[in-house]
């Protein structure tokens, strides 16, 4: 792979002010200083340089500890480890997607959607293989169910397919229960009990770039966009339609509970930029209402990929503002940001994986991502 420099990480015509980050004495306070950093970055956000370690550019720019790009706005945000750094893992995607991790295997898989196919990074070594499938339908999301079979979420052939043991491919669903196709599926999980949900909010479906345009005459999808569930090849229900565009989805660690970005700002003039929350009750979706807003110091974004950790945060790949918006943003379970994760680029979704889970990856337009965080993934994927 070609070496790609990326000395704009550091913007040398605006200096750094070192003097306003405190000096760690001890191993005692170090923590302690890291909290203290929060409002100090809040306020100041261009007052710190980007950190990271690029692996295809070891000349880059050298990360200095604790780094000012993990935030801690809340004292319940408790995940930041003050010694560990951001690191590009791969560059080269279009629009990278999708991320899952497969524990067995330990390694990541992601899309690129408009390259039309999905790679794997390997835990082992830090390989990275570009056409892991290709073609792979212009596929979005990904996951992997309780059996560790891979589930793909695909723009261009408007459907949702798994990828068997045996190598061998299924499509599990390619149309609503009303009979008609989908407008694309986005994203989704699978439940311990062996079905999944899915979101079809038919961004796929408005542009050859990410999978194949309709020619409806309108920009909009074919039908209201949704959430289904798919108990097995063929068998569709559609559970829910609250939100304009059902994007990035995910359960809590308990399965009481399913968290569903909605992106309808991007053409619903009455769209909010919000994430859904839902109570599930057996394999229905109840009770849906806004869990958060996107809007922060009077800037909205769009939420888009999602992940719960174990104490039942959502993590969001959020982006489309620019510098000091763009990155991860942590919701506790209550819909309050209590932390984020600024980067360079806009972060379509994320993971967490590795060997403890304690990683979490992110996929970021043309990057892939990863930081060290002191919790672990609450779902397996």
């Amino acid at each position: 792979m070609e070496r790609v420099h990326q000395h704009e990480f550091v913007d040398l015509s605006k200096p750094v002010a070192a003097a306003k980050v405190p000096t760690v004495e001890t191993r005692r306070g170090f923590l302690s200083k890291v909290t203290g950093l929060a409002a100090l970055t809040a306020m100041a956000p261009e007052a710190f340089a980007r950190n990271f370690i690029d692996q295809y550019d070891p000349d880059g720019p050298i990360a200095r500890y604790p780094n000012p790009d993990v935030i801690v706005l809340d004292k319940r945000f408790k995940y930041k480890l003050g010694n560990t750094p951001i690191v590009r893992l791969y560059r080269g995607t279009m629009w990278a997607e999708g991320p899952a991790w497969n524990g067995v295997g330990r390694y990541l898989i992601w899309s690129d959607i408009p390259n039309n196919e999905q790679l794997r990074w390997i835990e082992e070594d830090g390989h990275v293989s570009r056409q892991f499938r290709y073609p792979a339908n212009n596929s979005n999301g990904n996951t992997f169910d309780y059996q560790g079979r891979q589930i793909a979420f695909e723009h261009g052939t408007r459907r949702v397919a798994r990828y068997e043991l045996d190598g061998t491919y299924t499509i599990l669903a390619d149309k609503a229960d009303n009979g008609k196709e989908f407008n694309a599926p986005n994203d989704g999980m699978a439940h311990p009990d062996g079905w999944l949900f899915f979101t079809d909010p038919g961004y796929g479906g408005l542009m050859n770039y990410e999978g194949v345009r309709l020619n409806t005459g309108s920009p909009q999808p074919i039908q209201k966009e949704a959430i289904y569930r798919c108990d097995g090849p063929g068998k569709v229900q559609k559970v829910a339609d609250e939100p304009f565009k059902p994007n990035g989805l995910c359960f809590s660690p308990d399965f009481k509970k399913v968290y569903v970005a909605d992106t309808g700002i991007s053409h619903y003039a009455e769209a909010k930029s919000v994430i859904w929350v839902y109570d599930v009750d057996g394999k229905r979706l109840k009770n849906g209402r806004v869990f958060a807003s996107m809007e922060m110091n009077g800037k909205v974004g769009f939420a888009d990929g999602l992940r719960c950790d174990e104490d039942g945060n959502v993590w969001a790949g959020m982006g489309w503002v620019g510098d000091g918006y763009d990155g991860v943003h942590v919701f506790a379970p209550d819909g309050t940001r209590i932390g984020m994760i600024r980067m360079p680029e806009i972060i379509s979704n994320v993971c967490f994986g590795g060997s403890k889970r304690n990683r979490l990856f992110m996929t970021g337009s043309t990057s892939l991502y990863s930081v060290y965080v002191e919790t672990r993934g609450g779902t397996l994927t």
